[in-house]
């Protein structure tokens, strides 16, 4: 079902697009240190400053000092930099537009998706391997290291995903992903908790990952797949299949497939 078409009034919609804009040179031009960038952005959404980032802030009471200091994306560690099977170097350069993106999510422009989807969509080229046309991405999406993540065209992610790409996960073109499904690219040993192992996850051409749904680490589903609420998917979908449960089981194969049920 496609999605209405809405707009904000005429003024906010060119404030809209001016902030998006100027901030995207800024976030690129070189002429700036995108963390610097970064944290006066996120100064001025959570303090409406026209100022600009203060020099000093010493008058303020300690939690407020602390506040500000973790605007700045080098004042701050996210859980994946504690990972040791991280690319350091590839975080880092990602890492400025990972936290501006997490932080916009927690501010009340975050909640605005007319305004959200541009920002996001503007940010994921600088954070992701790759990104296709007519990306939508709703609020609280996490991810964890975005440089092993791609997309395909018309993909849209629900809100408090979790694409963890540790491994790297591949998403094709017109996926839909459902709010609070999780997609995994890495595992642990059972019996060594420290070795980790990761795998590709794949995700195919129109397949439907649907509500609260978990597809485990190297799993790859195929086209026209469907994965049910609440399922996990610990083993492939072939294409057209639907699977429901835990473990997730075929339940039908779509029509459109001349292949039939070769599954569960």
């Amino acid at each position: 079902m496609p999605y209405r078409a809405l707009a904000a009034q005429p003024q906010a919609q060119a404030d809209f697009n001016e902030f998006v804009e100027s901030l995207y040179a800024s976030l690129t031009d070189g002429k700036r240190d995108p963390n610097e960038v970064v944290r006066d952005t996120l100064y001025g959404i959570f303090y409406a400053g026209n100022g600009g980032f203060p020099a000093s802030f010493d008058e303020l009471a300690p939690a407020a000092r602390a506040m500000v200091h973790s605007l700045d994306p080098r004042n701050v560690t996210t859980e994946p930099e504690y990972y040791t099977d991280i690319e350091p170097r590839a975080y880092q350069q990602r890492k400025p537009f990972i936290w501006l993106w997490q932080m916009f999510d927690r501010s009340p422009l975050g909640q605005n998706a007319l305004l959200g989807h541009q920002f996001r969509r503007m940010l994921a080229p600088l954070i992701f391997r790759s990104v296709g046309e007519n990306f939508k991405c709703w609020q609280f999406v996490e991810w964890s290291f975005g440089y092993n993540l791609s997309f395909g065209n018309n993909v849209v992610v629900h809100r408090h995903v979790l694409l963890d790409d540790r491994g790297g996960i591949e998403i094709g073109n017109h996926v839909s992903i459902s709010d609070y499904a999780n997609i995994y690219s890495h595992t642990h040993d059972i019996d060594d908790l420290a070795t980790v192992y990761n795998r590709i996850t794949r995700i195919g051409d129109h397949a439907r990952i649907t509500y609260h749904a978990t597809v485990l680490a190297g799993v790859q589903i195929g086209d026209h797949a469907m994965l049910g609420s609440g399922a996990i998917a610990t083993e492939d979908i072939a294409p057209y299949h639907i699977k429901v449960g835990v473990p997730a089981k075929t339940v039908k194969v779509k029509s459109g497939t001349s292949t039939g049920a070769s599954g569960d």
